[in-house]
């Protein structure tokens, strides 16, 4: 059944509606509430499996979740399913409750975009009096709500065009306009909306407003025009959640990849739920060479997924990549627990009962890489010919960590085979996933690099231990390349600079990198220790200098 015209939501007495709470006093309230608007038809129930169940078999003309459903899955899941499943659209009457009212929570819930949010307690008074109104608002906006649900944009424009003729539609007339602003930005008409929202800020000051107006600026690349405005919102608990994930995009689209990596961590840190954007996190921090970043949000992504329809062992499995990932940008210490980690985490998914024969031959690869990263590459070489699959993934993210075994056992030709294949299936990957381009053009400029920054800094000691100090400064130089984040190689990198400059074995580059490698870690946010060694560094080179 589908809800096709205003008239059916007019008689209050054929509503269907759906009350998802845990608590039995909080169904006879809205009950209550409902009663008072003439709406007798109401199904109840405490848990998301059964509300699932009942949108199977009847259509809800209201939905009215809570938050706290914790038997199964809470309501922030559950919500998205019926949205995904088509059982809650643009006609709904949705309606969320909770007791939380954190920003993380209020900015996550804003993103499914409810048409209210009840914080409990409740009042029955002003449920019903708020319910009036909102199922008023779906009423008399109908048309436009029916054009966004088949995606007719330009038809939704029309209708509100129509509709804010009509003065005895006055109490409507900042829904009608928000609607139409939404769909001026969905039709990726940037200029249309520009003139829009910049006409409606001369009266009308509400955060969507200005949100709004920032989307059209920002997709015609107009940055340098808003960014008094930008620094004024980012200051608002109402705009910045929005401008943060706006200016991420910005960043992303126009390949400023450490300035994106900012914004979104901002966004995710406020609304942390959304797994597109954890994606985005996950994606830009092992662009950036944040290796921790990057492990972080892995762990998130495989948090927010849980009995969510997101959920999958993809998740889990790039949670272990990544922590893999971690633990070959450290050093030999800081790496002896990570890979401990990864260890367990790879006998909990073969015992688990979701993995199946195409995880199995993912896990082998995994297997692979933990060889090589703890020198067992004999190992990892019988792993390559007795259990890696000949066929080719469809991910693109099973065939980066391929490629990584065979470019660490420095097998050159299936490693440039599978860089070709890479290549391809990136330039028909989603144009929102330019992190991820980034990330593969970065690899393939370093494919001829065989070795990780781990091993290339095992490499550097040995060096060092016989005097060997420009090719250990090499080598601290590429592990610094690749794992950009890890200033315990910078730190090592400037210790080796000394050196060479007090054995007189330098050149003019090895001077002006000490100089870089002093200054960027000035600004760093070191350890206790490391900041002590680094003082302790910069001062002997500041002693040799004046020597010199």
């Amino acid at each position: 059944m589908e809800l096709t015209h205003a008239s059916e939501l007019a008689i209050s007495h054929q509503l269907n509606v759906l009350i998802v709470d845990e608590n039995e006093f909080v169904h006879h309230l809205l009950q209550s509430s409902l009663l008072d608007l003439n709406i007798e038809r109401v199904s109840v129930c405490t848990n998301a499996y059964k509300a699932v169940k009942l949108c199977e078999k009847n259509y809800f003309h209201i939905v009215i979740c809570a938050f706290n459903v914790k038997s199964d899955k809470d309501g922030f899941h559950l919500l998205e399913e019926l949205k995904d499943k088509g059982y809650v659209d643009k006609r709904t009457v949705l309606i969320f409750l909770s007791s939380e009212t954190s920003e993380s929570l209020v900015n996550s819930i804003i993103e499914l975009q409810p048409d209210d949010f009840w914080s409990k307690p409740l009042s029955q008074g002003k449920v019903t009096e708020r319910l009036r109104y909102t199922l008023g608002v779906k009423k008399k906006l109908f048309t436009i709500f029916l054009a966004f649900d088949k995606k007719n944009y330009a038809k939704a424009i029309y209708f509100a065009d129509r509709l804010l003729l009509d003065s005895s539609l006055k109490p409507y007339f900042l829904n009608i306009l928000r609607l139409k602003g939404e769909a001026y930005l969905r039709l990726r008409e940037f200029v249309e909306a520009e003139t829009f929202y910049r006409s409606l800020l001369k009266s009308c000051q509400h955060s969507w407003v200005y949100t709004g107006f920032v989307n059209a600026l920002l997709n015609q690349n107009k940055l340098d025009e808003i960014k008094d405005l930008l620094s004024t919102l980012v200051e608002k608990p109402d705009t910045r959640f929005a401008t943060y994930d706006l200016l991420a995009q910005y960043y992303i689209d126009n390949k400023r990849y450490e300035l994106a990596y900012e914004q979104i961590k901002l966004a995710c840190e406020l609304s942390p739920r959304n797994l597109e954007r954890q994606r985005k996190l996950y994606e830009l921090a092992r662009l950036n060479g944040d290796f921790s970043g990057q492990y972080k949000a892995s762990k998130n992504m495989v948090k927010f997924a849980k009995n969510s329809i997101h959920q999958s062992p993809v998740f889990e499995l790039n949670m272990i990549r990544s922590c893999l990932d971690y633990a070959n940008s450290m050093s030999d210490a800081q790496a002896t627990s990570i890979f401990s980690d990864v260890e367990k985490a790879i006998k909990t998914m073969e015992n688990s009962a979701d993995t199946d024969d195409k995880i199995t031959q993912l896990l082998w690869v995994i297997k692979a890489r933990l060889c090589t990263a703890q020198g067992q590459e004999e190992k990892a070489l019988n792993i390559v010919e007795n259990h890696f699959s000949v066929r080719l993934s469809a991910d693109v993210e099973d065939n980066l960590d391929k490629v990584k075994v065979y470019q660490e056992l420095g097998l050159k030709e299936e490693m440039q085979d599978l860089y070709d294949v890479i290549a391809k299936q990136s330039e028909h990957d989603s144009l929102n996933n330019a992190a991820i381009n980034g990330y593969i053009e970065q690899r393939v400029e370093h494919k001829t690099q065989q070795f990780s920054p781990r091993k290339l800094n095992q490499m550097a000691v040995e060096y060092y231990k016989k005097a060997r100090y420009m090719s250990s400064a090499k080598c601290l130089e590429e592990a610094v390349l690749l794992s950009p984040k890890n200033n315990k190689f910078r730190i090592s990198l400037l210790k080796v600079l000394i050196k060479l400059k007090e054995k007189d074995q330098h050149e003019t580059k090895h001077l002006e990198l000490a100089e870089e490698t002093i200054e960027k870690l000035r600004y760093e946010q070191l350890s206790e220790n490391d900041n002590e060694v680094y003082l302790q560094l910069k001062n002997r080179w500041q002693v040799n200098s004046m020597e010199n």
